[in-house]
């Protein structure tokens, strides 16, 4: 009955007027699919976020805490300062009644009322959350103080925030440096960096320090360490200026196409000029490229493992063509290489909306599908394309979709088909590079070895780069070490920033070189856990309990991550502490409720802590 945002519009009232649950339902669904432009319609708006809304849902039994958590959220990401928002976040609070839920919604009340000016409001919203035992709101309070005028108060309420814990947190420091000055700041910065080297702001100030002191070149240096692991906005465009006062325009520009890729609507200059406005300005200072330059410089860059410079050039092909759906979709591919999701989907979906072919534009769809776990129904995508005209991308995604399973032998070798299907029509080596790549990648599962080497090395004769991995574990299981590590070596010195070539040269090399690897791979990437799973390893072998403990502990306290928090739980299992194992435990399976290996562990240390409790 409810085909589209329309009919939805029309029927919510006679559902809610005759108590028909799952009509309203049916109408909500519709006006979730369509947000945030649902939102923009005044009917909708009025019904989800006025209190008479709120209660006309909660009578049919359709409204929820979880439903406004989503609402408000979209809404927050759209525009934190709007009316919608603070409406949205106030139906929460009305929904909130577990003690966490209290807390989320009046720490976001207290973080869109910050954003807003409104620094007194923002205040009490955000002592209310620390009177429900928010901690992090301290923080908020603090700034609000500060806000005001009460600088020192804020310092004062930081410094006892700090010192009241007897292991403080990297954002704790962090809060403070924000109202101390000089050694003392940096001191708090470095230490916050230290504890969570996640965090943005320390790498920010510091390197505006430096250029301050006339060390650009150290500026850059000390920004990329982010940009490195974190392709976040505000820290492109630092880089993008500092280069620029190193007079480095085309890197400059470089960094901009890149902001402009992962944010089409980015204002540079505190909001006062649009990416495209500073490309124009610098027009003269940098090359201009065709569009067959643009294509050698794609190689190029694709060929030494430039993931931002391979970005910024395809954002500026599209600035010639922006209607080109190919370039479009290989944009969505970068995106995604460089763990932008978001951004990634916004170009699939350009990609999809711009083709003018009915078989790519099922290519395009098949990954969006894929991307969203569809896989069965990427798979149909793939195949009603192939029907279509055969193409290498239709190959390649039914070969992606069909590989992404544990498979046997012979479907191993249908993927391998498939992907000399993909070969045999018409692409460029880029994509004819992965396509190689991949196909040894499944001959390597299927353990033929020799097969697997050969398309390793037709994919690096057309420099594919990344191929140095794969002929690394092909040496590996030939019982070549040496080879294997020199392999890797030839990509690290290619790419020289990849934290997963370091991380991944360190499976070939002896512990000594292993622990050198993995060290440079955490600086350059301290997101990546194996590392820290190594060295925690390494040192319970060692019989350093307490140390291995606190290597993962370090990284967990700002990457709470699966493998980290069952690793932990072991090891506490394996010194007697049931406690902290079956906490750790729990945690992991809040991340993956279904962990096999987590289970096990956990009913393991049930039984170990009863047993402890009758004893």
């Amino acid at each position: 009955m409810v085909r589209g945002l329309d009919d939805a519009r029309t029927l919510i009232d006679i559902g809610l007027e005759e108590a028909s649950h799952l009509l309203v339902a049916s109408c909500l669904q519709a006006f979730l699919r369509e947000l945030p432009k649902s939102l923009t319609h005044l009917d909708i708006a009025r019904l989800l976020c006025s209190p008479q809304g709120r209660e006309r849902l909660d009578v049919s039994g359709n409204a929820s805490f979880a439903l406004y958590y989503f609402l408000s959220y979209v809404a927050m990401e759209q525009d934190m300062r709007s009316n919608t928002t603070v409406m949205l976040l106030e139906r929460l609070n009305e929904f909130a009644e577990q003690p966490w839920q209290k807390q989320l919604a009046l720490h976001q009340l207290g973080c869109v009322m910050l954003q807003r000016g409104e620094f007194e409001e923002a205040q009490e919203w955000y002592e209310a959350a620390v009177a429900e035992a928010h901690v992090y709101s301290l923080a908020g309070e603090a700034r609000a103080k500060y806000k005001r005028g009460h600088k020192y108060a804020a310092y004062k309420l930081m410094n006892s925030v700090v010192g009241d814990y007897d292991e403080p947190a990297g954002w704790m420091y962090q809060e403070r440096s924000l109202y101390c000055v000089g050694k003392e700041k940096l001191a708090d910065l470095q230490a916050a960096t230290e504890l969570d080297p996640t965090m943005t702001f320390p790498y920010k100030y510091r390197a505006c320090t430096l250029l301050e002191e006339d060390n650009a070149e150290s500026a850059v240096a000390e920004i990329s360490k982010v940009v490195g692991f974190k392709m976040a906005t505000d820290c492109l465009e630092l880089r993008a200026w500092f280069y620029l006062a190193l007079e480095q325009c085309e890197l400059a520009v470089q960094d901009v196409r890149a902001i402009l890729t992962l944010d089409p609507t980015y204002m540079m200059f505190h909001g006062r000029m649009h990416g495209e406005q500073l490309i124009e300005l610098l027009r003269g200072q940098v090359r201009q490229w065709d569009m067959a330059d643009c294509w050698m410089q794609l190689y190029d860059r694709w060929s030494v493992v430039d993931d931002i410079g391979s970005l910024a050039v395809v954002q500026q092909m599209l600035a010639r063509e922006p209607g080109n759906s190919s370039l479009r979709f290989r944009q969505s591919l970068l995106l995604l290489r460089l763990n932008c999701q978001k951004a990634a989907m916004r170009s699939l979906r350009c990609a999809r909306n711009s083709s003018l072919h009915e078989h790519e534009r099922l290519v395009y769809e098949g990954w969006i599908l894929y991307d969203s776990g569809h896989r069965e129904e990427a798979l149909a995508k793939a195949q009603q394309s192939i029907g279509l005209q055969r193409s290498f991308e239709a190959f390649f995604l039914k070969a992606y979709a069909l590989g992404d399973s544990s498979l046997d032998t012979d479907s191993s070798l249908s993927v391998v088909q498939l992907l000399e299907h993909a070969n045999s029509c018409a692409s460029d080596n880029l994509r004819k590079g992965q396509a190689y790549n991949n196909m040894g990648s499944t001959y390597v599962d299927c353990n033929m070895l020799d097969e697997a080497a050969e398309c390793y090395g037709i994919a690096l004769n057309i420099k594919h780069t990344r191929a140095h991995q794969g002929l690394a574990r092909v040496h590996f299981l030939k019982n070549r070490k040496k080879a294997a590590f020199e392999e890797m070596t030839k990509l690290v010195q290619i790419a020289t920033n990849s934290a997963s070539a370091y991380e991944k040269r360190s499976e070939y090399g002896e512990r000594d070189a292993a622990r050198s690897d993995l060290d440079t791979a955490t600086l350059l990437d301290p997101t990546r856990t194996y590392p820290y799973r190594y060295r925690a390893a390494v040192l319970m072998d060692e019989g350093k309990e307490e140390e291995a403990i606190a290597e993962l502990s370090g990284a967990i306290a700002f990457k709470p991550d699966l493998q980290l928090l069952h690793l932990r739980a072991a090891f506490f299992d394996s010194m007697g502490d049931s406690e902290s194992a079956l906490r750790d435990c729990e945690a992991a399976l809040c991340l993956d409720p279904t962990h096999g290996d987590t289970l096990e562990l956990y009913s393991k240390a049930s039984t170990k802590a009863g047993t402890e409790t009758e004893s």
